[in-house]
């Protein structure tokens, strides 16, 4: 039942009007107070956290399993012809006569990839989706510059891929913040097709935090396993809207015109009591089948809600699941 309905409600609530194809507007432009002060005060309490220690090439603020001249003792080994003398442990040189070199932790910084779904289905729900993605982007986003990380947003569009290239230094929010105010939510994307661009022309493996609803009609499963494929470490944010007029909460019945805001799709329904109900269920599978694979494949999930408060989301959802601390 679902998969004949996903493409027609997913998208967009059914509108009353049986014959008619209006298509109702919705603003796609960002809003002028998306960031604004009181938004960038709750950024400094914020910070990323990652599961995986990645290794990195330069100082930063993360320890690394690479061994190389940081501050943190790791472990010994023993002396190699070449070694750096000054590395050499004496005092286990004194007490038991083997030359052994002291080895440490690098700390390095880490590469963060915030991954963003501009799809038209992204536009939808009061407050929008798109708002609160591009919020949660930031936000996290600001984290990384400030734990001195190598962040880089990628724009997931159906005219290819847009980004904002790595960057370094909480100075540099700023730019971020100009990146997202000039997106649009807009068309179609096929995730796994963005994704496998985006796996092939950054080799530097690292955090890759998908945001999006994950309405994608060739499936979320292929565009998140193509991450775990190429060796990122994925984190899905799951953007979903609980507005009355969101999918699987609309209360319309009778004879309406749905489309898909995608596509442009149109299709005349009637709706009934039972069809209402078919399409709250087969929503409610869609959303079990996402946090279901996430599980089974390892992969942090997340449902962040359009409607929540933002501070409130951050602090509760995303800390209670590891990523902010």
């Amino acid at each position: 039942m679902f998969e004949a309905l996903k493409r027609t409600f997913s998208r967009s609530p059914a509108r009353p009007g049986a014959g008619r194809r209006t298509r109702e507007t919705k603003p796609r432009g960002a809003s002028p107070l998306l960031f604004d002060d009181e938004f960038q005060r709750k950024l400094e309490s914020l910070a990323l956290v990652s599961r995986r220690v990645f290794a990195g090439r330069m100082r930063a603020e993360r320890r690394s399993k690479k061994k190389g001249s940081g501050v943190e003792f790791a472990d010994h080994r023993a002396y190699a012809p070449g070694d750096d003398f000054r590395f050499v442990d004496w005092d286990v040189y004194r007490r038991f006569g083997k030359l052994l070199v002291r080895l440490f932790e690098e700390e390095e910084d880490l590469s963060i990839y915030f991954i963003l779904d501009c799809s038209g289905s992204m536009a939808f729900g009061q407050p929008s989706k798109f708002d609160q993605a591009r919020r949660l982007c930031a936000a996290l986003a600001y984290v990384g510059l400030a734990n001195l990380d190598r962040v880089t947003v990628v724009a997931a569009q159906e005219s290819g891929r847009s980004l904002l290239p790595a960057t370094r230094g909480k100075s540099r929010i700023f730019k971020v913040f100009h990146y997202l105010e000039q997106l649009e939510a807009s068309g179609v994307t096929n995730l796994a097709t963005c994704l496998k661009t985006f796996a092939a022309q950054h080799k530097r493996r690292g955090l890759a935090i998908l945001i999006s609803d994950l309405y994608d009609p060739q499936g979320f499963e292929a565009g998140i396993n193509v991450l775990r494929y190429n060796k990122f470490e994925p984190y899905v944010l799951h953007m979903v809207d609980t507005s009355p007029g969101g999918l699987g909460n609309t209360a319309v019945l009778g004879d309406v015109s749905v489309y898909d805001c995608e596509t442009g799709e149109a299709r005349e329904v009637t709706v009934t009591e039972r069809v209402l109900q078919d399409i709250r269920q087969a929503h409610r599978d869609y959303d079990d089948a996402i946090q279901r694979f996430c599980t089974r494949s390892h992969v942090p999930y997340f449902a962040a809600a359009a409607d929540v408060p933002f501070d409130e989301l951050v602090l509760r959802v995303l800390r209670r699941g590891g990523v902010v601390r």
